[in-house]
């Protein structure tokens, strides 16, 4: 076994999570179910809109790959996390949470330009998440970030889609990808959101060429990347990219290709809240299952009790109790 079951690296992100009206969101302007890359004053200007719910806000730690990789972890399989934060509170709080969850990182040292990725995700009665993100320091993730020695030490290497939004990230993606396959190591890639296949296109194809290991998505993101009406051009399409695939189906459950044979899961009964954080946990649970030698369908079925166990509260992740006790009721250790 190698040190880490997967290497990541990312947006690091402070999430604030405001319930609000679907007539509110119209008011703001911000498209629902979608993440949208603001500045600054348009993060202010929704704060200000909010600011009688903001009584009612919860904060914690964020980002895609940050919080699957922390989730790994807290079921009890080591994660590596390479990512920027500013010398700042934030900061303080995203690197606080790695270190509690047993995430490793490489941030000795950090700069005092900038300030901290931040993400407003809106959350909607019918549980939906909007998110708002202003990546700070994140958008000048770089090759510099990579930690090759880091990645050599893992089984697998996970990057987040929303990598594709920033020159330098895209390129520390590719060049993680490639001292992956120089090492050996299984390389995953999450296409994060709609958005991001549909217009950062060439971008993600880049991310894929060639082939994966395994890709994460959901029904949107499988469709906007067949370029198509149905699930079946959609796993066509994926197919020429990735060895293996999951796509989750929300409340339908999922799909997992294991190279071999293609699989439905049935979803877990839930009354939802909050979707923040569902693909992630997903992620991070199969991982997980995976670092323990689990069969394809096997991770997908505990990684869809655990994203239908998140989704019941508020905030992006489950406490380490919370991880622990998925883990004994699927696995029974």
């Amino acid at each position: 076994m190698k040190p880490y079951a997967a290497y990541a690296i990312g947006a690091a992100l402070v999430d604030t999570e405001i319930q609000v009206t679907d007539a509110e969101l119209a008011t703001m302007n911000v498209e629902k179910g979608m993440m949208t890359l603001v500045d600054q004053a348009r993060q202010r200007d929704i704060l200000t809109t909010l600011s009688d719910h903001l009584i009612q806000a919860n904060h914690a730690s964020g980002g895609s790959a940050g919080n699957s990789m922390i989730a790994t972890a807290m079921m009890g399989a080591p994660t590596y996390m390479s990512c920027k934060v500013a010398e700042d509170a934030d900061g303080d709080i995203y690197l606080a949470d790695l270190e509690a969850s047993g995430v490793a990182h490489g941030l000795t040292e950090r700069s005092t330009d900038g300030v901290t990725g931040k993400c407003i995700v809106l959350i909607t009665p019918d549980a939906e998440r909007s998110l708002n993100t202003h990546l700070g320091i994140s958008e000048t993730l770089s090759t510099d970030e990579v930690d090759e020695a880091a990645i050599k030490d893992s089984e697998w290497v996970y990057l987040e889609g929303y990598l594709v939004t920033s020159p330098t990230g895209h390129a520390a993606a590719l060049k993680t990808k490639a001292l992956a396959e120089t090492h050996g190591v299984k390389t995953v890639v999450s296409f994060s959101d709609p958005g991001m296949v549909k217009f950062f296109r060439d971008n993600m194809a880049a991310m894929v060429e060639g082939g994966v290991e395994l890709v994460f998505c959901n029904e949107s993101e499988a469709l906007e990347w067949g370029q198509c009406d149905d699930l079946e051009g959609a796993i066509t399409a994926i197919q020429q990219v990735a060895k293996r695939f999951v796509i989750t189906l929300g409340a339908e459950g999922a799909m997992t290709w294991d190279g071999e044979t293609l699989h439905r899961v049935a979803a877990q009964p839930v009354e939802a809240v909050n979707t923040n954080g569902a693909g992630d946990m997903f992620a991070g649970a199969f991982l997980y299952a995976l670092s323990r030698g689990e069969t394809d369908l096997r991770a997908t079925e505990y990684a869809t009790l655990a994203a239908a166990e998140v989704v019941k509260y508020f905030g992006p992740r489950l406490e380490r109790d919370a991880c622990l006790a998925l883990r004994r009721q699927f696995f029974g250790d």
